[in-house]
Protein backbone atom coordinates (compact mmCIF):
# COMPACT_ATOMS: atom_id res chain seq x y z
CA UNK A 1 0.00 0.00 0.00
CA UNK A 2 1.45 3.36 -1.11
CA UNK A 3 4.88 1.77 -1.52
CA UNK A 4 4.91 0.53 2.10
CA UNK A 5 5.08 -3.01 3.51
CA UNK A 6 1.90 -4.97 4.07
CA UNK A 7 0.62 -4.46 7.59
CA UNK A 8 1.53 -0.77 7.73
CA UNK A 9 -1.21 1.09 9.57
CA UNK A 10 0.29 4.51 10.15
CA UNK A 11 2.82 7.08 8.97
CA UNK A 12 5.14 9.28 11.04
CA UNK A 13 6.37 12.26 9.04
CA UNK A 14 9.27 14.54 9.86
CA UNK A 15 8.39 18.13 8.99
CA UNK A 16 11.30 20.23 7.73
CA UNK A 17 12.59 18.86 4.45
CA UNK A 18 9.98 16.09 4.23
CA UNK A 19 6.67 17.95 4.26
CA UNK A 20 7.75 21.58 4.00
CA UNK A 21 10.51 23.53 2.33
CA UNK A 22 11.76 24.87 5.63
CA UNK A 23 15.05 22.97 5.75
CA UNK A 24 16.63 25.82 3.75
CA UNK A 25 15.15 28.32 6.21
CA UNK A 26 16.73 26.45 9.13
CA UNK A 27 20.00 26.08 7.25
CA UNK A 28 20.16 29.82 6.57
CA UNK A 29 19.25 30.63 10.18
CA UNK A 30 21.96 28.34 11.58
CA UNK A 31 24.52 29.91 9.24
CA UNK A 32 23.53 33.48 10.13
CA UNK A 33 23.63 32.77 13.85
CA UNK A 34 26.89 30.79 13.88
CA UNK A 35 28.70 33.11 11.46
CA UNK A 36 27.83 36.15 13.58
CA UNK A 37 29.07 34.32 16.69
CA UNK A 38 32.25 33.02 15.03
CA UNK A 39 33.03 36.43 13.52
CA UNK A 40 32.75 38.12 16.91
CA UNK A 41 34.84 35.38 18.52
CA UNK A 42 37.51 35.80 15.84
CA UNK A 43 37.74 39.52 16.59
CA UNK A 44 38.06 38.82 20.31
CA UNK A 45 40.59 35.96 20.10
CA UNK A 46 42.50 36.78 16.93
CA UNK A 47 41.83 33.29 15.60
CA UNK A 48 40.86 32.94 11.92
CA UNK A 49 37.18 33.22 11.06
CA UNK A 50 36.01 29.93 9.53
CA UNK A 51 32.33 30.22 8.56
CA UNK A 52 29.64 27.62 9.15
CA UNK A 53 29.40 25.29 6.14
CA UNK A 54 25.71 25.18 5.13
CA UNK A 55 26.11 21.71 3.64
CA UNK A 56 28.71 19.73 5.58
CA UNK A 57 28.23 21.32 9.02
CA UNK A 58 24.45 21.44 8.68
CA UNK A 59 24.14 17.77 7.71
CA UNK A 60 26.66 16.50 10.25
CA UNK A 61 25.92 18.52 13.36
CA UNK A 62 22.49 20.17 13.40
CA UNK A 63 20.06 18.68 10.88
CA UNK A 64 17.11 16.98 12.55
CA UNK A 65 18.33 17.58 16.10
CA UNK A 66 16.82 19.71 18.87
CA UNK A 67 18.26 23.23 18.74
CA UNK A 68 20.43 23.00 21.84
CA UNK A 69 21.87 19.65 20.73
CA UNK A 70 22.75 21.10 17.33
CA UNK A 71 24.36 24.18 18.87
CA UNK A 72 26.35 22.07 21.30
CA UNK A 73 27.49 19.59 18.62
CA UNK A 74 28.71 22.23 16.18
CA UNK A 75 30.56 24.24 18.82
CA UNK A 76 32.22 21.05 20.06
CA UNK A 77 33.42 20.38 16.50
CA UNK A 78 35.24 23.73 16.68
CA UNK A 79 36.59 23.07 20.16
CA UNK A 80 34.37 25.76 21.69
CA UNK A 81 32.91 25.19 25.16
CA UNK A 82 30.19 27.61 26.30
CA UNK A 83 28.09 27.54 29.46
CA UNK A 84 24.66 25.98 29.06
CA UNK A 85 22.74 28.95 30.39
CA UNK A 86 18.96 28.70 30.74
CA UNK A 87 15.91 28.51 28.50
CA UNK A 88 15.12 32.19 29.10
CA UNK A 89 18.56 33.44 28.04
CA UNK A 90 18.49 36.49 25.77
CA UNK A 91 19.31 35.80 22.09
CA UNK A 92 22.54 37.76 22.50
CA UNK A 93 23.75 35.68 25.48
CA UNK A 94 27.00 33.77 24.90
CA UNK A 95 25.53 30.48 26.09
CA UNK A 96 24.18 27.32 24.46
CA UNK A 97 20.62 28.42 25.14
CA UNK A 98 21.33 32.01 24.12
CA UNK A 99 22.71 31.04 20.71
CA UNK A 100 19.87 28.54 20.24
CA UNK A 101 17.31 31.22 21.05
CA UNK A 102 18.96 33.53 18.53
CA UNK A 103 18.68 30.84 15.87
CA UNK A 104 15.00 30.37 16.71
CA UNK A 105 14.42 34.13 16.53
CA UNK A 106 15.90 34.21 13.03
CA UNK A 107 13.78 31.24 11.89
CA UNK A 108 10.55 32.82 13.13
CA UNK A 109 11.41 36.10 11.41
CA UNK A 110 12.00 34.29 8.11
CA UNK A 111 8.81 32.19 8.41
CA UNK A 112 6.63 35.22 9.15
CA UNK A 113 8.30 37.31 6.43
CA UNK A 114 8.57 34.75 3.65
CA UNK A 115 5.87 32.21 4.54
CA UNK A 116 6.18 28.42 4.21
CA UNK A 117 5.72 26.24 1.16
CA UNK A 118 4.82 22.55 1.35
CA UNK A 119 6.23 20.00 -1.08
CA UNK A 120 3.41 19.27 -3.53
CA UNK A 121 4.38 15.60 -3.84
CA UNK A 122 4.36 15.19 -0.06
CA UNK A 123 0.89 16.74 0.22
CA UNK A 124 -0.37 14.34 -2.45
CA UNK A 125 1.13 11.41 -0.57
CA UNK A 126 -0.29 12.39 2.82
CA UNK A 127 -3.74 12.83 1.28
CA UNK A 128 -3.44 9.41 -0.34
CA UNK A 129 -2.44 7.94 3.04
CA UNK A 130 -5.46 9.58 4.66
CA UNK A 131 -7.80 8.30 1.95
CA UNK A 132 -6.35 4.80 2.39
CA UNK A 133 -7.19 4.88 6.11
CA UNK A 134 -3.63 5.16 7.42
CA UNK A 135 -3.05 7.05 10.69
CA UNK A 136 -0.86 10.16 10.36
CA UNK A 137 1.40 12.11 12.72
CA UNK A 138 4.05 14.79 12.40
CA UNK A 139 7.22 14.13 14.42
CA UNK A 140 9.59 17.09 14.46
CA UNK A 141 12.32 18.36 16.73
CA UNK A 142 11.18 21.92 16.00
CA UNK A 143 9.36 23.90 18.65
CA UNK A 144 7.79 25.86 15.79
CA UNK A 145 6.13 22.89 14.10
CA UNK A 146 2.60 24.15 14.73
CA UNK A 147 3.39 27.56 13.20
CA UNK A 148 4.97 25.91 10.17
CA UNK A 149 2.04 23.53 9.58
CA UNK A 150 -0.44 26.39 9.82
CA UNK A 151 1.64 28.64 7.55
CA UNK A 152 1.87 25.85 4.97
CA UNK A 153 -1.88 25.15 5.18
CA UNK A 154 -1.52 21.44 5.95
CA UNK A 155 -2.24 21.22 9.68
CA UNK A 156 -5.59 19.48 9.10
CA UNK A 157 -3.95 16.51 7.34
CA UNK A 158 -2.51 15.13 10.59
CA UNK A 159 -4.11 13.60 13.66
CA UNK A 160 -1.39 14.46 16.13
CA UNK A 161 1.94 16.26 16.46
CA UNK A 162 5.03 15.38 18.48
CA UNK A 163 7.34 18.39 18.36
CA UNK A 164 10.00 20.18 20.36
CA UNK A 165 7.40 21.50 22.81
CA UNK A 166 6.07 18.01 23.53
CA UNK A 167 9.58 16.57 23.71
CA UNK A 168 10.60 19.08 26.36
CA UNK A 169 7.40 18.61 28.33
CA UNK A 170 7.63 14.81 28.30
CA UNK A 171 11.45 14.65 28.62
CA UNK A 172 11.88 12.86 25.28
CA UNK A 173 15.40 12.57 23.93
CA UNK A 174 15.99 14.15 20.54
CA UNK A 175 16.86 12.31 17.33
CA UNK A 176 18.91 10.13 16.72
CA UNK A 177 17.24 8.63 19.81
CA UNK A 178 13.89 7.10 18.79
CA UNK A 179 11.86 8.65 21.64
CA UNK A 180 9.83 11.16 19.62
CA UNK A 181 8.91 8.64 16.92
CA UNK A 182 7.91 6.11 19.56
CA UNK A 183 5.73 8.79 21.18
CA UNK A 184 4.14 9.47 17.81
CA UNK A 185 3.32 5.80 17.36
CA UNK A 186 1.82 5.63 20.85
CA UNK A 187 -0.31 8.69 20.15
CA UNK A 188 -1.75 6.89 17.13
CA UNK A 189 -2.27 3.66 19.07
CA UNK A 190 0.30 1.77 17.01
CA UNK A 191 3.22 -0.53 17.73
CA UNK A 192 6.44 0.46 15.90
CA UNK A 193 6.35 -2.45 13.39
CA UNK A 194 2.98 -1.18 12.14
CA UNK A 195 4.26 2.33 11.43
CA UNK A 196 6.46 3.85 8.72
CA UNK A 197 8.89 6.72 9.35
CA UNK A 198 9.58 9.39 6.72
CA UNK A 199 12.81 11.37 7.22
CA UNK A 200 15.32 13.47 5.29
CA UNK A 201 17.87 13.94 8.09
CA UNK A 202 20.53 11.35 8.88
CA UNK A 203 19.77 11.66 12.60
CA UNK A 204 16.07 11.12 11.90
CA UNK A 205 16.66 8.04 9.77
CA UNK A 206 18.87 6.62 12.52
CA UNK A 207 16.07 7.31 15.02
CA UNK A 208 13.57 5.44 12.86
CA UNK A 209 15.89 2.45 12.63
CA UNK A 210 16.62 2.50 16.37
CA UNK A 211 12.89 2.48 17.12
CA UNK A 212 12.26 -0.78 15.29
CA UNK A 213 9.72 0.68 12.87
CA UNK A 214 8.30 -1.40 10.06
CA UNK A 215 9.73 0.83 7.35
CA UNK A 216 12.06 3.82 7.26
CA UNK A 217 11.76 5.98 4.16
CA UNK A 218 14.67 8.29 3.48
CA UNK A 219 13.81 11.43 1.52
CA UNK A 220 16.87 12.59 -0.38
CA UNK A 221 16.67 16.36 -0.81
CA UNK A 222 20.42 16.94 -0.61
CA UNK A 223 22.12 14.22 -2.66
CA UNK A 224 22.89 11.98 0.31
CA UNK A 225 21.07 8.81 -0.70
CA UNK A 226 23.97 6.54 0.23
CA UNK A 227 24.31 8.12 3.67
CA UNK A 228 20.57 7.77 4.28
CA UNK A 229 20.84 4.05 3.51
CA UNK A 230 23.90 3.69 5.75
CA UNK A 231 21.97 5.28 8.62
CA UNK A 232 19.10 2.83 8.23
CA UNK A 233 16.72 3.82 5.43
CA UNK A 234 14.92 0.83 3.88
CA UNK A 235 14.07 2.81 0.76
CA UNK A 236 15.24 6.21 -0.49
CA UNK A 237 13.18 8.51 -2.72
CA UNK A 238 13.67 12.06 -3.93
CA UNK A 239 9.98 12.88 -3.42
CA UNK A 240 7.20 11.13 -1.51
CA UNK A 241 5.08 11.08 -4.66
CA UNK A 242 7.59 8.54 -6.03
CA UNK A 243 6.07 6.03 -3.61
CA UNK A 244 2.65 6.42 -5.23
CA UNK A 245 4.04 4.79 -8.38
CA UNK A 246 5.45 1.77 -6.56
CA UNK A 247 3.55 -1.53 -6.62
Amino acid sequence: MLGLPNGTRGCLFDLDGVLTKTAKVHDAAWKEMFDDFLRDRSRQTGQPFVPFDPVKDYDEYVDGKPREDGTRAFLASRGIDLPEGGEDDRPDAQTIHGLSNRKNQIVLQRIHTDGVEAYEGSVRYVRAARDAGLRRAVVSSSANAHDVLVAAGIEDLFETRIDGVVAERDHLRGKPAPDTFLAGARALGLEPPAAAVFEDALAGVAAGRAGGFGCVVGVDRAGQADELRKHGADVVVTDLADLLDRP
